[in-house]
């Protein structure tokens, strides 16, 4: 005969079974597009015990290589006379920005030299521009019809090369994209509606970014461009909850906080805040800082001094100081228009490299310590493990 505690027993085990069975087939939780619900999704562990990434700005203002990624609208946009100059003097007589293009050739682009590089500079993961706010996409887009690397320049689809050889070497592949386009018509027509009618939205950038999804599986969406407009407007939200509840990429992917006007350091996965960002404190959301080994531009500039560039310390004292305060570090290089990351950044990454592979257990999956640096003058920083 079952004594109570015999029927109390198998009573409990048939409940956890239950309990187990209703787990496995209970519906995974979908979220809604809006912002209290995306903004309760976890941030995938991946990014957080990363820590290191490298940015990659790589377009057709790779080019001209002269004052920053933004020469389009210094020159056409601002009609800065120095730009003017500078043009005249280095190109034909009527040379438009789209005559640019072809000389974009990514001749000397090896990718798996480029995975190499940045393994070897200690990157958990790669952040390559896609589209800058220049519109030009560096793969074949489908709504970027003549301005892309596959119909023009390089002819050859940059995103997917370049991601290849990152996995080969399990590097996660990020994917900046702008929103914006300085000088798309569809864009300006939106603009000079009040942002009322959504013709640049529906018929560019919603396409671009779910191809991008669709086509190379990014494990972070690095979204800019975003400042003009609401969120509204770009239709973000709706977005979001396609990749997070029915993309090929919804249990992975991560994203930044560049979705419209107001949702920087207040929306979406982890925050950038703004260029080069520094809390001073410890932030209660994960969070990213960019920076740049050319101080003065994130593309490549051929005219570069020495002394505008990071040294192998500040490097070093940036990385340290983001991860004591919670964050990632994303360092930038940017590559010339024939697909070569100059000496100079290539020394810079691999000192980066050399420290990590000495300190990277400091840095890698740590954790913010109950304090962040001593009360001194001193550079001491802390973090746990």
């Amino acid at each position: 005969m079952e004594t109570g505690r015999g029927l109390f027993l198998r009573a409990a085990v048939a409940w956890l079974c239950f309990v187990e069975a209703a787990s496995a087939s209970a519906p995974p939780q979908r979220y809604t597009p809006d912002w209290p619900s995306l903004d309760a999704r976890p941030l995938p562990g991946w990014f957080d015990a990363a820590k290191v990434g490298v940015f990659v700005h790589w377009g057709v203002f790779s080019v001209p290589a002269w004052g920053s990624e933004w020469f389009w609208w210094h020159w056409r946009g601002e009609k800065q006379p120095d730009f003017d100059r500078f043009v005249q003097a280095r190109f034909p007589p009527g040379t438009s920005y789209a005559d640019f293009a072809p000389r974009f050739t990514a001749h000397d682009f090896q990718p798996r030299q480029w995975a190499q590089l940045f393994q070897q500079a200690g990157a958990r993961y790669v952040v390559l521009t896609t589209k800058h706010h220049e519109g030009f996409t560096n793969w074949g887009s489908n709504v970027s019809w003549n301005w892309n690397s596959v119909d023009t320049g390089p002819h050859r689809d940059l995103v997917g090369e370049l991601g290849d050889a990152l996995r080969e070497r399990n590097i996660h592949y990020g994917l900046y994209h702008s929103l914006f386009e300085w000088f798309n018509p569809l864009y300006l027509l939106d603009k000079k509606n009040g942002f009322k009618s959504q013709f640049f939205v529906y018929g560019k950038i919603l396409p671009e970014l779910y191809e991008l999804v669709l086509r190379y599986k990014p494990d972070l969406i690095w979204s800019d461009g975003d400042w003009e407009a609401p969120d509204t407007y770009w239709n973000s939200t709706s977005f979001l909850a396609w990749l997070y509840n029915d993309s090929p990429v919804k249990d992975t992917v991560v994203v930044n906080d560049r979705w419209g006007i107001n949702c920087s350091c207040h929306h979406g996965g982890f925050y950038n805040c703004q260029d080069k960002y520094e809390p001073g404190t410890l932030p209660d959301h994960k969070w990213e800082m960019c920076s740049s080994i050319d101080r003065r531009s994130w593309g490549y500039r051929s005219n570069m001094q020495i002394n505008e560039l990071m040294d192998e310390s500040s490097i070093i004292q940036e990385l340290v100081q983001t991860v004591s305060y919670g964050g990632n570090y994303l360092l930038n290089v940017g590559p010339t228009k024939e697909g070569v990351i100059a000496p100079v950044f290539q020394e810079r990454l691999l000192a980066l490299g050399k420290w990590l592979g000495i300190n990277g257990e400091a840095i890698y999956e740590s954790k913010p310590w109950r304090i962040q640096k001593e009360n001194c003058t001193c550079s001491t920083w802390y973090g746990k493990n």
